[in-house]
């Protein structure tokens, strides 16, 4: 499953006010209704601030337009299974009812938590980045996953991806070699633990209002339908 999404990033993305953070999980089932409630102004918490770059910097470029009234951005792994099932069993339909209509864009941040694996293909996707094939290469990565820290982010195999998407594979090979966005992936996780985090996959929805909603795990669709249908209600 490969979108073939608009690639763009919004120039005033940097500067989004983030005034409110829905610092715990929620606990999502199908006979659980969703509250979103608001919360306080940002508190720093230990040693760790929260702002505006915690979220949107470390990351993908976006998927959709950036101008769309709602963010939501994805802190995954890779290798990680719920991530995968998030990826093919609700990611698509949220990509064609809401990221290709205009009303969501999104970004995708590394928490790479899993294993050594997970940090090359990480840095793998990065690289696709380069060459204007971020989102593509991310698709691909999930399509081959097939467990946890069995090699199957090896170099031979990455390298493979990239030439069936069509990359420069001598820049790419560089790019890998080198593990060029290694420190841009430590910061991510960084970012992943200021918030919080202990596990994947993690969503925060930024509302048109700049109010963040946080959801952990793989939910289902109509967790999100229902967050983004308030959301774009006010």
């Amino acid at each position: 499953m490969i979108h073939a999404l608009s690639l763009a990033i919004g120039a005033g993305i940097a500067s989004v006010a983030i005034i409110a953070v829905f610092l715990a999980f929620g606990t999502f089932n199908d006979n659980s209704e969703l509250a979103v409630t608001p919360t306080p102004k940002i508190q720093e918490v230990g040693p760790a601030k929260i702002t505006a770059a915690t979220f949107m910097e470390n990351g993908s470029p976006i998927l959709g337009d950036p101008n769309a009234p709602i963010t939501v951005v994805e802190f995954g792994d890779y290798q990680c299974f719920f991530c995968n099932k998030f990826f093919h069993d609700t990611e698509d339909s949220l990509l064609k009812n809401y990221v290709e209509t205009g009303k969501v864009k999104v970004i995708f941040k590394d928490f790479t938590i899993i294993g050594a694996d997970s940090i090359a293909a990480a840095n793998a996707a990065h690289c696709a980045s380069d060459q204007g094939k971020f989102w593509e290469y991310h698709d691909t990565l999930y399509n081959h996953w097939t467990g946890e820290n069995n090699g199957w982010a090896s170099y031979d195999n990455l390298l493979q991806f990239a030439e069936d998407l069509g990359l420069n594979t001598d820049e790419f090979s560089k790019c890998i070699a080198d593990s060029k966005y290694a420190q841009s992936i430590t910061n991510s996780n960084q970012d992943a633990k200021d918030l919080g985090l202990t596990g994947t996959p993690a969503f925060f929805i930024i509302g048109p209002d700049n109010k963040v909603t946080k959801i952990g795990g793989a939910q289902p669709y109509d967790v999100f339908e229902r967050i983004f249908n308030s959301e774009l209600e006010k």
